[in-house]
């Protein structure tokens, strides 16, 4: 073999080894579970339980030296890690969080309303819309990205969504849409009964019903997690509205032990993820309310329109095509209506090309290679 042809051959496997390199790498993502927690404030959630409301008079606290041995610690980042260790643990180390507003990293919801029917529509639509301006039960007249999802042939009933509030199927527009939901006090019975399964639909009826359309946060849970191993869906969405209650009832207590339940619940979903073969190394998990509360001791209870720290969030990724970045700090602003373009970009689906008015996805969160 000549020396000359000798080189062409490494220069050409050279050559075919470097745009090998240069093309996109393939999305690992097969699945996300997305959940969302209603109304947990920002505050919390990087500086950990606030010292100004653990007291009876801003915060309802009527044991205050319990709470504080379960959530109380010197520094902000030793109480948000007491609070919401999984989050401060696993997603800190090994995903993406947004929203420190001390660290120069802002998250905030476009809709300008800053409650809860705008913002899961804006976080699951990309895009605000003025007509929806209240929490009534109103089927949505905007397509989801989990009804965009729900109509390709991959992802034809594999999308699935719960919710604690019964305003959740409208939101997702079920009857339209076609994606399976279950919500409120509805018992589930689109999978086989199994004992668990028959305790929960029980519980749904003999449980106090301390808020109308909305069971505690657990029941919800556990009906999620009990479809999820019996129909294993592509998309998993998942709404928990005990942060918002608890909130509105000045309860900063139960609050508090709301937000770390969540924590724990997002732990359990992502270690069954990690022991199960169709969701092990291929499964995105991703985090967010629907809209942050005042900042503060007077006004932590409310959010709304009235209340413009309530327009501030925060929103969390872990999976294998996000880097590990952590905490995120003096970046640009991220918003809302960017989440449901940046879920679908991880499975590998063009949302912001299928719906050009709806925000871009998150580059940072996405390996764009």
């Amino acid at each position: 073999m000549s020396k000359r042809f000798t080189g062409a051959l490494l220069v050409g496997a050279a050559l075919y080894a470097y745009v090998l390199a240069a093309q996109p790498k393939a999305r690992q993502t097969g699945n996300v579970i997305f959940v969302m927690t209603d109304g947990l404030r920002w505050q919390e959630v990087f500086a950990g339980a606030a010292p100004a409301l653990m007291n009876k008079e801003a915060g309802g606290v009527t044991d205050v030296d319990t709470l504080k041995h379960a959530y109380w610690r010197e520094t902000p980042q030793a109480r948000r890690e007491a609070l919401m260790p999984f989050l401060w643990s696993q997603v800190a180390s090994q995903g993406q969080i947004y929203g420190n507003r001390e660290k120069g990293s802002e998250a905030y919801v476009t809709n300008g309303l800053n409650f809860s029917y705008p913002g899961y529509s804006e976080t699951l639509c990309g895009f605000a819309d003025g007509r929806i301006d209240s929490n009534d039960k109103k089927p949505n007249p905007n397509v989801t990205v989990l009804e965009w999802l729900s109509q390709k042939p991959s992802f034809h009933d594999r999308v699935a969504a719960f919710g604690a509030w019964d305003t959740i199927p409208y939101i997702v527009n079920a009857a339209r849409s076609g994606i399976f939901a279950n919500a409120g006090y509805d018992p589930l019975t689109a999978i086989p009964l199994t004992p668990s399964l028959a305790m929960l639909n029980r519980m749904k009826v003999e449980l106090p019903k301390v808020w109308d359309g909305e069971p505690f946060d657990a029941v919800t849970f556990h009906s999620a997690t009990e479809y999820l191993k019996a129909r294993k869906p592509r998309v998993l969405y998942l709404s928990l509205g005990e942060t918002d209650e608890w909130a509105h009832a000045g309860n900063y207590t139960e609050y508090l032990h709301a937000a770390h339940r969540v924590d724990a619940y997002l732990k359990t979903l992502w270690d069954w993820a990690q022991s199960t073969p169709e969701y092990r190394g291929k499964t995105t998990l991703v985090f967010s309310p629907d809209h942050g509360r005042g900042a503060t001791a007077s006004d932590w209870k409310s959010h709304g329109e009235k209340q413009p720290e309530s327009k501030y969030i925060w929103m969390a990724f872990l999976g294998p095509d996000t880097h590990a970045m952590g905490e995120r700090g003096n970046i640009g602003a991220v918003t809302q209506n960017q989440i449901a373009a940046t879920f679908a970009s991880l499975l590998g689906e063009d949302y912001a090309t299928a719906v050009p008015k709806v925000g871009k996805p998150i580059a940072d969160v996405v390996k764009l290679r």
